[in-house]
C-alpha cells in the first residue's frame, strides 16, 4: 500500500502545470493578437487593399463616373506596353532616377568627405547642406522657378558672367528634364551627404593608421579602405534613393507640370495624368502596377546581387 501510495502523486504531480500553463499561453497568444491587430489592420487597409483595388481596376474601364466599372482584362496593359507613349515615359523616368541616383551617391559622398575634415563653422556648413532636404517640395520647387527664370532668375547672372544668355529652362523640352534633376538633387544631396558622414565618423580608426604605416597613398586608402567599409551605407542610399525618385512628384508639378510635350513626364505623373486629368481609372492603374513590379524587381535584383558586395564587418 505505502508503494502505491507514493507513486501516485508522482504520476499526477506533472498534469497539474501542464493545466496551469494552457490558460497563461492562452493569455499570452490574445495579448499578442491585441497588441498586432490593430497596426496589422491600419496596414491592410492604407496599404494592401490599395494594392489589390489598383490591380482590379487596371484589368477596367472606368471613368470614375460611371457606378460601375467595366471589366476588359488586359487590353490596358496591351495598350499601355504597345503605345509609343508610355515607351517615352518610361525612357524618360530611366534617365531620371540614373540622374538622380548616380548624381545622389557620388556629389553625397564628395560632400560627406570634405564637411569629415577639420574645418570652422562645419557644424552650420552640415545645418545648411542637410536644409533642403525638410523643406517642402512645392516650395522648393516656387524658388527654382524664379531661378531658372531667363530673364530675370539667378541662372541668367550666372551665364551672363560667362557671355551667354540663360536658356528657357522649363518651356524648352531639352533643358526642362535637365532642370528638374538639378532641382531634385540639390533637394536629396544633403541627406545623402549627413548619412555618408555618419558611415566616415564610426570608420575603425587603427585600419587607417596601418595603411599609413605601409605606405599607402590618398586614393588606395578611399579606393580599398574607405568605399568597401561604406558599402553598407552605400546600399541603404542606393534602395532609398531609387523608391524616392519613382516617387518623384511635388517638385514636376510647380515646375513643369510634366512638359513642355511630355518631357518631364514619368511614371509617377503618368499615373496622376491618367487618373484625375483625363480620368482614365484602367491605364492609371496598369500604369502603377507596371511601376511596382519595377520597383519590385530592382529591389530583388540589389537583395539577389549588390548586397554580395557588401562589407558589414
Amino acid at each position: 500500500m505505502s508503494t502505491l501510495e507514493t507513486a501516485r502523486p508522482a504520476t499526477q504531480q506533472p498534469d497539474t502545470p501542464v493545466r496551469r500553463r494552457k490558460p497563461k499561453r492562452a493569455r499570452e497568444y490574445l495579448t499578442f493578437l491585441a497588441l498586432v491587430a490593430p497596426n496589422f489592420i491600419l496596414l491592410a487597409v492604407f496599404s494592401y487593399w490599395p494594392v489589390i483595388y489598383n490591380a482590379y481596376l487596371s484589368l477596367t474601364d472606368w471613368n470614375l463616373i460611371a457606378p460601375m466599372p467595366t471589366f476588359v482584362g488586359l487590353e490596358n496593359y496591351q495598350e499601355l506596353l504597345t503605345g509609343h507613349e508610355f515607351r517615352e515615359v518610361l525612357l524618360t523616368t530611366v534617365i531620371f532616377v540614373v540622374g538622380i541616383v548616380g548624381g545622389s551617391l557620388v556629389l553625397g559622398l564628395g560632400v560627406a568627405l570634405l564637411l569629415n575634415q577639420k574645418l570652422k563653422g562645419r557644424g552650420v556648413v552640415r545645418t545648411m547642406v542637410f536644409a533642403p532636404h525638410v523643406l517642402s517640395g512645392a516650395a522648393v520647387g516656387l524658388a527654382w522657378v524664379f531661378i531658372f527664370d531667363p530673364n530675370y532668375g539667378l541662372s541668367r547672372v550666372a551665364f551672363s558672367a560667362i557671355g551667354q544668355s540663360s536658356p528657357s529652362w522649363l518651356t524648352d523640352s531639352g533643358w526642362a528634364l535637365p532642370a528638374v534633376m538639378i532641382v531634385y538633387l540639390w533637394k536629396n544631396v544633403g541627406f545623402s551627404a549627413i548619412v555618408y558622414l555618419a558611415g566616415l565618423q564610426g570608420m575603425p580608426k587603427d585600419l587607417y593608421e596601418s595603411a599609413s604605416l605601409d605606405g599607402a597613398g590618398a586614393w588606395t586608402v578611399f579606393r580599398r579602405i574607405t568605399l568597401p567599409l561604406l558599402s553598407p551605407v552605400t546600399f541603404f542610399l542606393m534602395i532609398t534613393t531609387i523608391i524616392s525618385s519613382f516617387q518623384a512628384f511635388d517638385v514636376i508639378a510647380v515646375m513643369t507640370d510634366g512638359g513642355p510635350g511630355g518631357a518631364t513626364t514619368i511614371l509617377s505623373w503618368y499615373v496622376y495624368e491618367k487618373g484625375f486629368s483625363d480620368f482614365e481609372a484602367g491605364p492609371a492603374g496598369a500604369g502603377a502596377v507596371v511601376m511596382f513590379v519595377i520597383l519590385l524587381v530592382i529591389t530583388l535584383l540589389q537583395t539577389r546581387f549588390v548586397e554580395r558586395k557588401v562589407h558589414y564587418r
